[in-house]
């Protein structure tokens, strides 16, 4: 069974920062593409950063020089560190692993609260 897990957020002050985990259980991480997403009140779901099994990143325009996606594949875990947050950042943040072979093999956590409020 598969299982993903965000962990990390909460409030943090305007200009503070954050690292989100994800962890993974029950599949081959190492072969997992790994994105980041969120959803503000009122808003579609948007991607905020994503990394390849190549190690190839891309960013959100709102994001970039901000947001650092890494990943651990010793820990089945992918990170987001997030560093001068501003309120347009406060959301709820999800993490998506796709399978790079069969993209239909994707699965979603339960996401985790992000607040940036002083």
């Amino acid at each position: 069974q598969v299982q993903v897990v965000e962990s990390g957020g909460g409030l943090v002050q305007p200009g503070g920062s954050l690292r989100l985990s994800c962890t993974a259980a029950g599949i081959a991480f190492s072969i997992y593409n790994l994105d980041w997403y969120r959803q503000a009140p009122g808003k579609q779901r948007e991607l905020v950063a994503s990394m390849r099994t190549s190690g190839q990143t891309n960013y959100a325009d709102s994001v970039k020089g901000r947001f650092t996606i890494s990943r651990d594949n010793g820990k089945s875990t992918v990170y987001l560190q997030m560093s001068s947050l501003t309120t347009e950042d406060t959301a709820v943040y999800y993490c998506n692993v796709v399978n790079q072979f069969q993209p239909s093999r994707n699965y979603w956590g339960q996401g985790t609260q992000v607040t940036v409020s002083s």
